[in-house]
């Protein structure tokens, strides 16, 4: 049984060890892509598809797409997120399940600095290759969207897989919450407000701080059980 134990948190060790290391070499090769004084055709071609051909402005598909875009990429705003976590702290503080809060609080509240630091790093101007069809008043790179749309959707779900019952069940919630990550990260190119490897990076950087924080909480936090 402890040698089942010690294999399956091996096992954990050197998967997050992957996901980290992936996610820092993404976003380093992403970063160059940024650094460049034209934008590269990677994120023109793509940007452009989600455009109809002759007129910029206007995005592909019917006008209910475009609403539902809109819709979407508020999932990964900063007032939708901070309100997300801040529900989420209030109540495991309320049930004295004080190693999670904190958990969460420092994933989340990490994750928004650490963007917020990135983008200053390289400041690369938003596109303007296309009408933006959203108000943007910051940086272009990295897509903070995506990064804490990653960082808060991935700490929760790997909180909630703790409570959860069967594999099945934790599979189910990380596949709802990188489905809504990427859903975000879509939205974000599909309006026009960022660059594809904008959105690349972040989604990097955000899996990678997650990982990290997760790792971290493995180590500090009690086992469920302990906590009842």
């Amino acid at each position: 049984m402890q040698q089942r134990l010690w294999n399956r948190i091996e096992f954990s060790l050197l998967a997050g060890g992957i996901i980290i290391a992936g996610g820092l070499w993404g976003f380093v090769e992403l970063s160059e892509i940024a650094r460049e004084a034209a934008p590269h055709s990677f994120d023109t071609d793509i940007l452009l598809f989600f455009r109809e051909a002759g007129n910029t402005a206007d995005p592909i598909g019917p006008s209910w797409v475009e609403e539902a875009m809109r819709d979407i990429t508020a999932l990964g705003s900063a007032s939708v997120l901070i309100y997300i976590t801040a529900i989420s702290v209030i109540y495991l503080a309320m049930t004295r399940r004080w190693g999670p809060a904190l958990f969460v609080f420092a994933s989340v509240a990490g994750g928004q600095v650490l963007s917020s630091l990135l983008k200053l790093g390289i400041d690369r101007p938003r596109p303007d290759l296309v009408p933006h069809l959203a108000q943007v008043h910051t940086m272009s790179f990295p897509s903070g969207h995506a990064m804490l749309s990653a960082v808060t959707y991935l700490t929760l779900g790997a909180l909630l897989a703790r409570f959860l019952p069967g594999r099945a069940a934790t599979i189910f919630v990380f596949a709802i919450a990188i489905l809504t990550t990427v859903m975000v990260g879509i939205s974000r190119v599909y309006l026009g407000v960022h660059w594809p490897s904008d959105v690349l990076a972040g989604w990097c950087a955000g899996f990678a701080w997650a990982t990290l924080c997760w790792l971290i909480s493995r180590r500090f936090m009690r086992p469920v059980e302990d906590e009842e």
